[in-house]
């Protein structure tokens, strides 16, 4: 299975396993998130969820070669991207999450992440942009010229520094992640579980407005990028491992 779930008495961990792949993104990831996310939403008796990965890769975005799969009814990309929660999910992020991996992180309540994690918007690299919503999620995450650096840059950002700049709750030794956020976990659900998804509603229309105009602006950028030359030599790049040759065109 890419997704494997477990239940901590309340709480329901979400392990993508395909740790081969580097946990990229596939069809069967997101058929994997979006059951486990409807379990989580659809379960009474889950009142918090813990999203994760392995211990070297959290996720290294969508696969290249197949893509994310097809959009799910409650969640959209990924199962998750454009779902709307009611309860409280965590990441636990050990090593690197990137593209695709950030703008999952960046759909979750919390983040732990091990000293060792390193979070990056790679897709400049490759002619791209982010189009899971991290091209302008990130923004309302971090400070926006910290932002615009990884967006500009593709370069990542540390656990530690991602701490200091709040877009990190809690920094761990490398391993701990999971046991971190499991602990965070029960933190939450020692609380009144309607109220916390009250709270965290209430928060969640002040931070992320409405995002129709940001959706609009970022597909139609993302099209235009994708009949790009330069978008087919970032690829081919990546497939033969050597630098890309860009022409701006």
């Amino acid at each position: 299975m890419s997704v494997e779930l477990s239940r901590q008495g309340r709480i329901l961990v979400v392990r993508i396993d395909r740790e081969e792949k580097r946990n990229a993104l596939n069809a069967a990831v997101t058929a994997g998130i979006d059951a486990a996310m409807n379990t989580l939403e659809d379960d009474p008796e889950l009142w918090c969820g813990i999203l994760t990965g392995g211990t070297r890769v959290f996720s290294a975005g969508a696969d290249l070669a197949s893509g994310p799969g097809e959009p799910t009814e409650r969640g959209g990309l990924v199962g998750l991207i454009h779902r709307r929660r009611t309860k409280p999910l965590i990441a636990a992020v050990e090593g690197l999450a990137l593209g695709g991996g950030v703008e999952l992180v960046l759909c979750c309540d919390m983040v732990v992440a091990a000293r060792t994690a390193q979070f990056g918007l790679p897709e400049v690299k490759r002619g791209l942009m982010p189009d899971f919503g991290g091209a302008f999620r990130i923004t309302t995450a971090l400070p926006r010229n910290v932002a615009y650096e990884m967006l500009a840059t593709g370069d990542n950002l540390t656990a530690e520094r991602a701490e200091r700049l709040g877009f990190v709750n809690l920094v761990t030794e490398p391993g701990e992640a999971l046991a971190g956020a499991l602990a965070l976990a029960d933190r939450v659900i020692a609380n009144a579980p309607l109220a916390v998804r009250a709270a965290l509603d209430t928060a969640r229309r002040e931070v992320s407005p409405d995002e129709t105009a940001s959706w609009a602006h970022s597909d139609a950028a993302h099209a235009g990028l994708l009949k790009t030359a330069d978008l087919a030599e970032g690829l081919a790049a990546f497939f033969e491992r050597r630098p890309p040759r860009w022409t701006g065109h």
